[in-house]
């Protein structure tokens, strides 16, 4: 059997671009393109920021220190690649292939790796006096120890047997992902959703999963040994549970809408303070104004188009619930979690009472990070100290709103946002927004 050994070529910048070009001509159905081809390549330190490389083959490549921000990558082969360092920071990565990959110290913020396969795997070649020989890196295949995955989606991923030691994924969302005796030590899951996911056998020795989403989580064999899961949000009620309240909830809910119809002629306003109402589903479209759920667990409930008008929803558990053209004038959600909740179109400006009294909006000391809030109705809200660190507030009306020491870490803001609130004084990274 002849000998085939792997040589790798280094790459310039120009070269990147033109194979960038070929690529582009290929997905637009021009002549002259080509599958962008770097497996086996040096691009060490190059930019591939802001492209669309779907599909691109990097087996094999150097990518060290690397710039594949804002990049698509979706089906992309990154199978043993050194992705060490690299800057990965919003790219989507969609159905790629990362098995073997290093990602040790890379930066993954924020993005999309759902249904990414990050398993263990190697590449080996044939030797002459070994049979075959396996390529390494300096760190080894499949790991991603100290990678930061802050807000990236990784939902039903494959990590498998992989390492992650003293990795961050806060506030990431691990649904369904498949972490089976993988090495997890030290690693930070504070605020993370790992709903579905499957961590059986896993080490998680050190690891902080405070905050986080444990429902529907397997965690048989796994090590445990000084976990803190603190606040960890877990399949156990969260308060006071439906079925302990005096009535039925439904019947709450149903006299709860008759209020509202009648004016409160007939029925009564319902009460669900401290009380875990995830059973409940969806609530999408009910009439629910001024609706009492303080300190409630509203986690992943549909309330789209829901009429919550002068709501009390202070310190209630929002997170990953559907919010969506829902009518929230003149609420108070007050030190809320709203993170990964969808608030597309939603309303959240001033409520206006009887004698034209105003009530704004409230969402003081809020977190609301990695929320859509495109096109939502802000005018006049109080976000006082909220946390929008990721945020999308695209095209959202702020006019006269309060953003007095908000944090605005990677949101997305319109140009004329300044212009428009009443103010921002001591707002965090408002510039870099």
């Amino acid at each position: 059997m002849a000998e085939h050994s792997v040589r790798y070529r280094t790459v310039d910048q120009r070269q990147v671009d033109e194979i960038y070009r070929r690529h582009e001509l290929l997905w637009s159905g021009r002549p002259g393109g080509a599958r962008a081809a770097f497996n086996y390549c040096i691009l060490d330190g190059l930019d591939l920021a802001n492209r669309d490389l779907s599909d691109a083959d990097f087996t094999g490549a150097s990518l060290i220190g690397a710039d594949l921000s804002g990049s698509v990558l979706n089906s992309a082969s990154f199978y043993g690649a050194d992705l060490r360092r690299a800057i990965l920071s919003g790219a989507s990565l969609r159905r790629a292939d990362l098995r073997g990959a290093s990602l040790r110290g890379a930066n993954l913020q924020g993005a999309d790796l759902s249904e990414t396969d990050l398993r263990e795997g190697t590449i080996a070649q044939l030797d002459k006096e070994r049979g075959l020989s396996v390529i390494k890196h300096k760190s080894r295949p499949g790991e991603m120890t100290m990678a930061n995955f802050q807000g990236a989606n990784l939902s039903r991923s494959k990590m498998s047997g992989s390492t992650a030691q003293r990795a961050d994924f806060t506030d990431a969302i691990l649904l369904g992902a498949r972490m089976v005796r993988a090495n997890l030590r030290s690693t930070v899951f504070s605020g993370a959703n790992l709903e579905g996911a499957d961590l059986s056998g896993a080490d998680l020795t050190d690891a902080d999963l405070t905050d986080c989403v444990l429902v529907d989580t397997k965690l048989q064999m796994a090590r445990l040994d000084n976990c803190d899961r603190t606040g960890a949000l877990t399949d156990a009620p969260a308060g006071r549970a439906m079925q302990d309240l005096e009535r039925p909830v439904e019947d709450m809910i149903a006299d709860h809408i008759r209020w509202c119809a009648t004016n409160g002629r007939e029925g009564k306003p319902s009460l669900f303070d401290d009380t875990d109402l995830r059973p409940l589903k969806s609530l999408a479209g009910k009439t629910l104004t001024a609706f009492h759920a303080r300190g409630a667990t509203l986690y992943g409930l549909d309330l789209e188009g829901a009429q919550l008008q002068g709501a009390k929803l202070e310190r209630a558990d929002l997170r990953m619930a559907c919010l969506r053209g829902a009518d929230l004038r003149g609420a108070d959600l007050t030190g809320a979690r709203l993170n990964n909740a969808d608030l597309r179109n939603c309303k959240l400006g001033p409520l206006i009472l009887e004698n034209d009294r105003v009530l704004p909006a409230s969402l003081a000391a809020a977190k609301v990070r990695y929320v859509d809030l495109s096109d939502a109705d802000m005018r006049q809200a109080k976000a006082t100290g909220a946390d929008f660190s990721y945020t999308s507030l695209a095209g959202a009306n702020v006019h006269g709103a309060h953003f007095t020491g908000a944090c605005f870490t990677g949101a997305r803001i319109d140009e004329d946002f300044r212009s428009d609130v009443s103010d921002v004084d001591g707002a965090v990274d408002l510039n870099a927004a």
